[in-house]
């Protein structure tokens, strides 16, 4: 199974803006005044990049019927599978939940490609219990392997369904950040780790459970992967908020902000251009309001073609 695309969906804000549903434990957050068109020229210019580097990118444009600040961020909702699956996640924020829309289905159709069946975890949310899509959970699908970091937005027994349903091995632990002094949970796997075809970005340093970090570096290693190892300052860069596609010549890139990229350093660099091209984009509005990086703004389309 090819764990690359070269086709991704992205959502084109309405309203961006500051959610303070997500504030309460995305400490990345901070409260801007005046966002939104900053935030769309910031969209645009990514969605731009994206395609001069020859990325198939699929534009839904977001109304105005629902107050929906982070729609900017779709990967969270919403996964799209070989098989055809489509995957419905539950969302902690209220405000987040608005962001499934059935229209999206549709546009996917239209654009050409095959949905066979929606599976949908959201009522879930019904019970409290959350798993945020490809935020939460990291997957290595050469190998059918799934990485989890727990929180209130990534929940254990979900996550070990979600394993058991599309036949992925699971890999769950901890990780966590330091906030005023003390150790918090971070939100979601995607902003300390990102997977690659050859190579995994991840902050070891985060993982503080000695069990767990051997866990998930023996299983990385066992699939025969390279570490590029990042710290907790340029996690708070985005440095983990990563995501490698495709291009239409068939090469790797690896998908970045440009704060990102400009964390790295010299070493790392060298270590993931072994492998793929790097290129980035300048989102600064949309990452300190929205808490949010690149690796966010994309949700993967592995679903077969009409």
């Amino acid at each position: 199974m090819n764990e690359r695309t070269n086709s991704i969906l992205m959502v084109r804000p309405y309203d961006f803006g500051y959610n303070k549903q997500t504030s309460y434990d995305n400490y990345y957050q901070k409260l801007l005044p005046n966002t939104s068109l900053q935030a769309l020229k910031e969209f645009d210019q990514m969605v731009d990049t994206l395609r001069n580097n020859g990325i198939d990118v699929h534009v839904f444009l977001d109304d105005n019927l629902n107050h929906t600040p982070d729609s900017v961020f779709p990967n969270n909702w919403i996964s799209l599978h070989h098989t055809g699956e489509v995957c419905l996640f539950p969302m902690l924020a209220r405000n987040r939940r608005l962001e499934r829309k059935p229209e999206v289905f549709s546009f996917l159709e239209v654009n050409g490609f095959l949905i066979d069946r929606v599976i949908d975890y959201s009522h879930y949310e019904l019970e409290n219990i959350f798993l945020e899509g490809t935020g939460s959970i990291i997957l290595d699908r050469k190998n059918k392997i799934a990485y989890c970091s727990v929180s209130k937005r990534s929940n254990e027994d979900l996550f070990f369904k979600f394993c058991k349903d599309f036949e992925f091995l699971p890999i769950i632990f901890s990780s966590f950040q330091s906030v005023n002094n003390k150790r918090l949970p971070i939100y979601h796997t995607n902003v300390m780790m990102c997977l690659a075809s050859d190579y995994v970005v991840i902050c070891l340093d985060s993982i503080d459970n000695k069990n767990h970090k051997k866990l998930v570096i023996d299983s990385i290693k066992k699939s025969g992967k390279e570490l590029v190892e990042i710290n907790e300052s340029q996690v708070e860069n985005f440095a983990g908020n990563m995501l490698e596609l495709i291009n239409d010549k068939g090469e790797s890139v690896l998908i970045m902000s440009k704060r990102a990229k400009n964390s790295l350093n010299e070493k790392q660099i060298k270590l993931i251009t072994k492998y793929s091209k790097i290129i980035s984009s300048d989102i600064q509005t949309i990452e300190e309001c929205g808490g949010g990086s690149a690796r966010c703004m994309m949700t993967e389309i592995f679903l077969p073609k009409k």
